[in-house]
């Protein structure tokens, strides 16, 4: 049966499979809907980070299979949605016609298609839904197109993509020198002592050491090291000034982020991301697969890494500094693990900033040893009073998502005020 924008059919069978027929790929997920038409929390959103829930699988690459006997009974409703994944065509106007269609999962029988048509700018749709009407399952035709992506259409069903403003107050960060104990010897230059005294003499008198200041203890966000002598490689809290003399201000870098799984074989999905402040630590934007760009484009994901296999970086965020609007004060990259996997699973893990232009590598952090939490703040960027300044930060932190990490991240921006 080929059904037209609005219609509906029947669902006479025990398991469905909606498919989705594109020319790019395409990312799928569904949402379960109680009568109110939202979510109940978060975990009834599936798509590729959380692919189940009861009676609900997604199916990479392109499907969704649901059994609607195993649906909870406050669920009313199953939207399922098609998503470009940003490796392809910008929109739906420019990746050609998809056609869906609904199948017996366990005969393979068509039950129904569908062809979405006019759409244009939009990255995401609702393709179809299954719904209850008095007491059986139906399928509809919707092709309703969201130009906000899959988080536009997350959003409306009552899944929070962006932060929860907070009253909690950021922790300082203090960076003293090392305390040094009671009972050890003072530094400095060492004590001088007269010549020996002759037999029956007075005894030698010792001259006190002259005080010697200790040396500063070098300053959060503040650069000791520059780009003049080529790639820097930084450690945990040292930064880097993004200048070199007699060269062009860097004008677009790209902040790759990569891991491995620390067993052979391991699937570890890790989500890269990062969140924009300005000066007081107020957040502005984050960014994140979930949300793949912002100010017009001016940061930009690549798009989400499942596995964490292979070599060099698994997600980047591309930044034009110079078309970044002058609030922007600190750039905070984050990686998270949505699905719970914990860093002390994950080997390798390492943040490199790098030329887009040259594609040449500045600056790279990494990290040896992970801890069993579920965030890490990676890197910040700063905007100077004449260049952008990297921080490595490599700290842990109990968050699976970005925007749990908006609030422990302000910190940083503070301290490297």
């Amino acid at each position: 049966m080929e059904l037209v924008k609005g219609a509906n059919a029947p669902i006479g069978v025990g398991e469905v499979r909606i498919a989705v027929a594109a020319a790019t790929p395409v990312d799928l997920a569904a949402l379960l809907l109680t009568e109110d038409g939202k979510v109940r929390s978060d975990s009834d959103f599936v798509f590729y980070n959380q692919p189940s829930a009861p009676g609900v699988d997604v199916l990479p690459p392109d499907a969704v299979r649901i059994a609607p006997g195993a649906v909870p009974a406050e669920i009313d409703k199953i939207v399922v949605t098609a998503s470009l994944d940003g490796s392809g065509p910008a929109n739906w106007g420019q990746a050609g016609p998809l056609r869906i269609s609904v199948a017996d999962n366990v005969t393979g029988d068509v039950l129904a298609t569908f062809a979405p048509t006019g759409l244009g700018s939009e990255t995401a749709l609702i393709a179809v839904e299954l719904y209850r009407r008095q007491g059986a399952w139906k399928v509809r035709a919707v092709g309703q197109g969201y130009a906000e992506g899959l988080a536009g259409i997350a959003g409306d069903f009552g899944i929070t993509v962006d932060d929860e403003p907070s009253s909690t107050p950021p922790t300082p960060i203090t960076a003293s020198a090392s305390p040094v104990p009671a009972s050890a010897p003072a530094t400095g230059t060492p004590p001088l002592r007269s010549p020996a005294a002759p037999p029956g003499t007075a005894a030698a008198t010792t001259v006190p050491p002259v005080p010697q200041p200790p040396a500063p203890a070098p300053v959060f966000g503040q650069p000791t090291v520059s780009l003049d002598k080529g790639r820097v490689t930084l450690r945990k809290n040292e930064t880097v000034s993004l200048s070199k003399s007699g060269a062009a201000p860097l004008t677009r870098v790209r902040m790759g982020l990569g891991w491995d799984p620390a067993t052979a074989g391991r699937r570890v999905d890790l989500d890269a991301s990062v969140i924009a402040y300005d000066s007081r630590a107020k957040k502005l934007i984050n960014v994140w697969f979930m949300k793949q760009e912002a100010y017009g484009g001016a940061v930009r994901h690549s798009g989400d890494n499942l596995t964490g296999h292979g070599e060099g970086d698994d997600e980047a965020i591309t930044i034009d500094l110079g078309a970044l609007p002058p609030e922007v004060h600190a750039l905070v990259f984050t990686v998270n693990s949505f699905a719970g996997h914990k860093f002390d699973q994950v080997g390798r893990a390492h943040c490199r900033l790098v030329d887009d232009h040259t594609n040449q590598e500045l600056v790279r952090f990494e990290l040896s040893k992970g801890e069993p939490t579920t965030g890490v703040f990676m890197a910040m960027l700063v905007r100077g009073p004449q260049s952008w300044n990297m921080t490595a930060l490599g700290v842990y932190s109990k968050g699976s998502t970005v925007r749990k990490m908006v609030d422990p991240g302000k910190r940083f921006v503070l301290d490297a005020r």
